[in-house]
């Protein structure tokens, strides 16, 4: 049967256009229902609905089909996703509206069709003859949906009449709900549902919070939202400005939206202000006047909850903030464009009311909200770890409103706390799909005659890797051989991933979706599986593999003669770590060719960062660690600052040199969709704080450029003070850009440039066992090399530019998380510990000064008597000039020495946190109370560390692309 539906349309040019709809129907799609009488056609590749399950509902005791509503879907998918939830019917009006509206939840609802023992049925209701209707006039589409479903759902009923099922219609809509019963469709209430499900209390639990109607403690009152049509009007005509919210993580009455337009980012400040915008909503802001403008406050105030006092809100943001020199734009959120809710992870903080079910949810991470859940299993959820949603945010209510979903396992526990930094990241960590597994090669693995014959064979050449102890994905190999002509042979050999995951199969969607290998202190979260990464495509000692060559003629003087890129054949000679290579280096009496290679290739290495140096590349720091794991317990038992040998830089020369190689050539080749990374040029405004401090020590800093920053860095060396410039180089680190993947078809040529490694053009290329992007580079120069054919997606420029922002994503996120394990594991070796440290004062606030232990890469903010929450007869005076913090005869500066004493909080076992307290200088009268240190203690710039590639065993390094190339390998 087939609908057409025709108009008429005019487009720019002036023409009119007849236009044709086709709608084709069908009466012989399957209703779904196992052994069902009326339907002829019963395959669809789908789990059957079951006619003999029993019910679990007393409401509704005869079996029976669920259908549920758009609404439910959005709202109330931890219910579906219960094991007592069962036979299934889900609407394509349902899954294309849940596609639009909110993707990542899309996805978990692909899941959970494809989950066999929940049986979950897809109907194609708008293809059906008797489920589909035409929209009408000046009907709504969600009118119009709800109707669609509406329909589908009395079909059922009257289907499945005499075959012992019922069907039911599950919504929350209160209008959908009426007219479900004006028409006679069999519906009922999530809630009602879920209350008679008397087997399963816990779900009541779960129920989202829509119904908020008189919701709210009353004790604030925010502006009322404007409409989405008043705010799209307002934008368009200039009035409004929309962007994404960034809460501060130290100070929760503070935040900024990102606007397109203005130079800097529109500060919000206080709670008013901020009118319930959660973390990474999309926002419309109204400028205030200029004389209204502000600037960012320098105080640290965190959220206690039930103990807070709010007294600080109403003198926030201070008097000081406004009207000041370097004020930027200031605003208030007017309404909300498009919410970014997800679920959180956190803890429940128990109602001091012993008989109320209404308790506070603490997320994990600072930028989010406390969450008011309302649960009667409270005491059972003290001390765990939870995951909540957030349901809405009444005006009436100082906090938003949520459900909880389930509990992750007890606070403190090493597979809780990794839970928790992986979902709070979004990390995909579940298992690899049987359809992913399927596309492995068989074992044994052997090169066939025409691998031999599309590749050149370098099994002769003697080829080493350099990696950390216990490395076992090995994703690149070298050697140096001298040449008669005095020259040298110098390459850099690539696994050749990209010849195992061909474009478009289950392996390359799942390895695009992870975007990079997630590197945990204790736990390595693979992009591709084991059998790829620590075996086939790993470069190990003495085995046969495959490789992309990247091979040069360099003189003794390291200047390159000539290239060539091909895929090839090699055995390496041995799997080295970077102690076993540097003695081999070191060690003049070893003559043999491995040993000769390595000294060859670091005398090149050593002149390549020389001029790299003199061109402007940036030596920049940060605090790195290394933490030595029990074998038996895999606790942190020692930790200790990372030391780097000459091999380290050696590697890292080489890959950065093959990664600037290779992008010249994909760039040539395919100057409108290559895929390089760049490093913008830090705005002048990012280097201020760091200027100052610079300034108040007796050093100006030229930042005019790499080259002169990196001139000023060097002679800002005190000699009584050795850290002094590291500090200096940490803080430039937190002025840098974030460096990303671009598509060169979506960007202007003079933004290619890597501002950190002083580059015109950049790539990823040598670490394909753990990057995607280096997976497609791969594709990119194999067809370059004629061997290997390109592909439509390989070519289209927004595909790639789409791939480039969600591997920027992923990539960050990895960042995060690896930070992350790094302060759990601290916080794991200060369980049964108290130690006293050396640290530096890294930034002076208003309320409190923020402390770095370099020998923990450990940075946590103490607040000072003198804010609101101290109570001592000593109270510090905050001097912005300087700036510095004085009280009694001490004064607090910038780069000054402390004395800290490290341990952990163990009074309240549920709120256990890392206590940093002011030893030296002595104070007298008061103790120190600090506050818990945040979970992403560095910000994320671009020559800052990436995500890194550390051993099976230990996490790897962290570096800035603008320190080091991206073979970033140790311990």
């Amino acid at each position: 049967m087939l609908k057409q539906k025709v108009f008429l349309k005019k487009n720019r040019r002036g023409n009119v256009l007849k236009i044709v709809r086709e709608h084709y129907l069908r009466d012989d799609l399957w209703c779904g229902v196992d052994g069902c009488s009326k339907c002829e056609l019963q395959t669809s590749g789908q789990t059957p609905l079951s006619r003999s399950l029993e019910s679990p509902s007393t409401a509704v005791p005869e079996p029976h089909v669920l259908i549920p509503d758009t609404n439910v879907i959005l709202h109330q998918l931890e219910i579906l996703s219960s094991d007592a939830i069962k036979n299934v019917v889900l609407l394509k009006t349902v899954l294309d509206e849940a596609r639009k509206r909110s993707p990542p939840l899309f996805k978990k609802l692909t899941d959970l069709m494809s989950a066999t023992d929940k049986r979950c049925y897809v109907f194609i209701n708008e293809h059906h003859k008797d489920t589909f209707v035409e929209r009408v006039a000046g009907e709504t589409s969600n009118d119009y949906s709800d109707r669609l479903i509406r329909r589908a759902a009395h079909w059922y009923s009257e289907h499945l009449e005499g075959s012992g099922l019922r069907a039911l219609l599950l919504t929350d809509d209160r209008d959908n709900l009426r007219r479900a019963k004006k028409e006679g469709v069999p519906c009922m209430r999530v809630s009602a549902y879920v209350w008679s499900l008397s087997a399963h209390p816990e779900l009541v639990d779960q129920l989202a919070a829509l119904d908020c109607a008189g919701a709210g403690d009353h004790a604030v009152t925010y502006p009322e939202h404007l409409s989405l049509a008043a705010l799209q009007s307002g934008v368009r005509t200039g009035r409004l400005r929309q962007g994404k919210f960034f809460a501060r993580d130290d100070n929760y009455l503070e935040a900024t939206v990102m606007v397109e337009g203005l130079d800097q980012p529109v500060l919000l400040q206080g709670r008013y202000d901020l009118n319930r915008a959660v973390q990474d909503d999309i926002v419309a802001v109204e400028l205030y006047p200029k004389d209204r403008w502000s600037v960012p406050s320098n105080m640290a105030l965190l959220d206690t909850g039930f103990e807070n006092d709010y007294s600080c809100e109403r003198d926030f943001p201070p008097a000081s903030c406004l009207g000041q020199p370097g004020a930027q734009p200031t605003g208030r959120v007017v309404g909300i464009i498009k919410r970014k809710w997800r679920q959180y992870c956190g803890m429940v903080e128990l109602n001091p009311i012993a008989e109320e079910m209404s308790h506070q949810f603490v997320p994990a991470n600072d930028r989010i909200p406390r969450v008011v859940i309302q649960t009667a299993r409270g005491r059972q959820l003290a001390g765990q770890r939870v995951v909540v949603s957030i349901d809405s945010w009444p005006r009436n209510s100082r906090y938003p409103q949520g459900h909880f979903c389930r509990d992750l396992g007890k606070i403190g526990t090493k597979s809780a706390e990794n839970e928790v930094l992986l979902l709070e990241h979004d990390v995909p960590h579940s298992h690899f799909s049987e359809p992913v597994l399927a596309c492995l090669p068989q074992l044994p693995w052997v090169i066939t005659p025409q691998d031999e014959a599309n590749r050149v064979d370098l099994r002769h050449v003697d080829v080493c890797s350099v990696d950390p102890p216990g490395c076992t994905d090995i994703d690149d190999a070298l050697h140096c051989i001298p040449l008669k002509n005095g020259n040298y042979e110098v390459g850099v050999h690539i696994a050749d991933v990209s010849h195992f995951i061909r474009p478009g199969t289950a392996i390359d969607k799942e390895a695009a979706n992870r975007g990079t290998t997630v590197y945990l202190i204790d736990k390595r979260i693979d992009m591709v599986p084991d059998l790829l990464s620590s075996n086939l495509c790993s470069l190990r000692g003495g085995e046969t593999r495959f490789a992309f060559s990247c091979i040069w003629e360099i003189t003794p003087k390291a200047e390159i003669v000539n290239t060539k890129f091909h895929k090839s054949i090699i055995r390496s000679r041995a799997a080295l770590t970077y102690a076993e290579a540097q003695l081999k280096i070191d060690d003049v009496t070893q003559q043999d060719a491995v040993s000769i290679s390595l000294r060859g290739l670091n005398m090149l290495a050593k002149q390549l960062k020389q001029r790299r140096l003199d061109d402007g590349a940036l030596l920049l720091a940060s605090p790195e660690i290394r933490f030595h794991i029990d074998s038996e317990t895999h606790d942190p038992i020692d930790v200790q600052s990372k030391q780097l040998l000459e091999t380290n830089s050696m590697v890292e020369e080489f890959m950065l040199l093959a990664n600037v190689s290779v992008a010249e050539q994909i760039l040539h080749e395919f100057p409108e969709c290559a895929l390089l990374r760049r490093h913008p040029e830090p705005p002048p405004s990012n280097f201020l704080p760091l200027i100052k401090a610079a300034r108040l020590q007796g050093f100006e800093l030229d930042v005019s450029s790499n080259k002169r920053l990196q001139e000023s860095l060097n002679s800002a060396v005190k000699p009584a003070t050795p850290y002094f410039n590291t500090m200096l180089r940490i803080m430039a680190t937190r002025c840098m850009m974030q460096a990303v993947y671009f598509c060169t078809g979506t960007v202007s040529r003079e933004l290619y440039q890597h501002y950190g490694l002083a580059a015109p053009i950049y790539t990823h290329f040598t670490s394909p066992i753990r990057r995607y992007a280096d997976i497609i580079v791969h594709r990119l120069l194999a067809v370059v090399t004629g061997q290997d054919s390109t592909y439509k997606e390989l070519l289209d420029k927004r595909r790639t530019q789409n791939t480039c922002n969600h591997i920027n994503y992923r990539h960050r996120m990895a960042q995060y998380s690896q930070r992350a394990s790094v302060g759990l594991h601290t916080h794991l070796f200060f369980r049964e510990r108290v130690r006293e440290e050396e640290g530096y004062v890294l930034q002076v606030k208003q309320n409190a000064v923020s402390v770095l232990v370099p020998k923990y890469g450990l940075e946590s903010t103490i607040l000072l008597p003198g804010s609101e929450r101290q109570n001592a007869t000593v109270q510090f005076v905050y001097d912005e000039q300087v700036p510095c913090q004085s009280a009694a005869g001490v004064t607090l500066r910038t780069f000054d020495k402390v004395i800290v004493q490290l341990s952990v909080e163990s009074r309240n076992i549920q709120q256990q946190k890392l206590v940093m307290k002011l030893v030296k200088p002595e104070i007298p009268g008061f103790t120190v109370e600090p506050l818990e240190p945040p979970p992403e203690p560095l910000p994320e710039p671009a020559a800052a560390p990436e995500p890194t590639k550390p051993s099976s065993k230990a996490s790897k390094r962290q570096r800035a692309d603008a320190a080091r190339p991206t073979k970033k390998k140790t311990k």
